[in-house]
């Protein structure tokens, strides 16, 4: 039985900056009241491509708290740097993730990386952040570096589309990448073809096309649209006559309350209170802006 297509919303009417780097369309929570459908997701920005000028100043965020969730940074073009007060740091090229645990509480910053600050360029890139079960949230901060050598894709023997599978599995290839609970995030690359899989039962599906204008079990679809499927079904077809580009997005639901304010998310008032006050007091470490 095919998977049925439940509501196709275009692209939100307005954008904002975060910080002064990243200009995002939030597709959700804010920009649709679709959070519902979409746990154990909390939340989508995407920068669709978008040129900065040369900038002596690295533009991005400066340091700010999380606990509680995850996040996931996906690089299509521009080259972003990241340090952590857990002494992580690194730097996302295009195709390449970064997966962010938050877990107990972490400061964190973001930044166009010096030598592309210097000469400009296309930017597009998309943050997603990710639930944490009841059981995780106090978790070691930590994050997985998903990069051009250790990422886990899938090739079709019958065209150049690919997958990189981000997290999960698609056509029996599992990704290494570590999740607290069950679900799928994959960047589909779809060249004059068509991608055929399934999806598990009683799983949020959901997905965003970054580019392209491919066909979704005979759904005609625009660049920028954002896609919710029913529960019913398991049988999915992703056509493209030239080639489009989709984020997939699947998961159980988590069926714990979900209480955020801000870069906290946590199960109840109180222990938002709580995460508060940590980070206030100094709990979550130190990172020089």
């Amino acid at each position: 039985m095919k998977k049925k297509i439940k509501e196709i919303l275009s692209r939100p009417s307005h954008w904002h900056m975060v910080g002064d780097g990243f200009r995002v369309y939030n597709y959700f929570p804010s920009g649709y009241p679709i959070s519902d459908h979409m746990n154990p997701f909390l939340m989508l920005d995407f920068n669709p491509e978008f040129h900065f000028e040369p900038s002596t100043s690295p533009r991005g965020v400066g340091v700010h708290p999380h606990k509680g969730f995850e996040t996931v940074t996906i690089a299509y073009q521009g080259v972003v740097a990241h340090h952590d007060s857990a002494g992580h740091s690194g730097i996302i090229r295009p195709g390449e993730v970064q997966w962010m645990t938050a877990g107990s509480g972490i400061l964190h910053k973001e930044y166009h990386e010096a030598e592309f600050s210097k000469s400009g360029g296309a930017f597009e890139m998309i943050q997603l952040w990710v639930n944490l079960p009841k059981a995780f949230k106090n978790l070691k901060p930590d994050y997985q570096a998903i990069t051009l050598e250790n990422r886990c894709v899938w090739f079709s023997q019958k065209s150049s589309s690919y997958v990189h599978v981000i997290a999960g599995s698609f056509n029996k290839l599992t990704a290494k990448t570590r999740t607290c609970s069950v679900m799928d995030v994959w960047d589909l690359h779809i060249i004059k073809d068509t991608l055929s899989f399934k999806v598990p039962e009683g799983r949020h599906s959901s997905c965003l096309v970054v580019k392209g204008q491919p066909e979704i079990n005979g759904s005609k679809l625009k660049p920028q649209d954002f896609v919710l499927f029913e529960h019913s079904g398991v049988d999915l077809e992703i056509f493209s006559e030239s080639e489009s580009i989709v984020l997939w997005l699947s998961g159980e639901p988590i069926n714990e309350p979900v209480v955020q304010y801000g870069p906290f998310v946590m199960n109840t008032r109180q222990e938002i209170n709580e995460a508060m006050e940590a980070f206030h007091s100094g709990a979550f470490g130190y990172l020089e802006d």
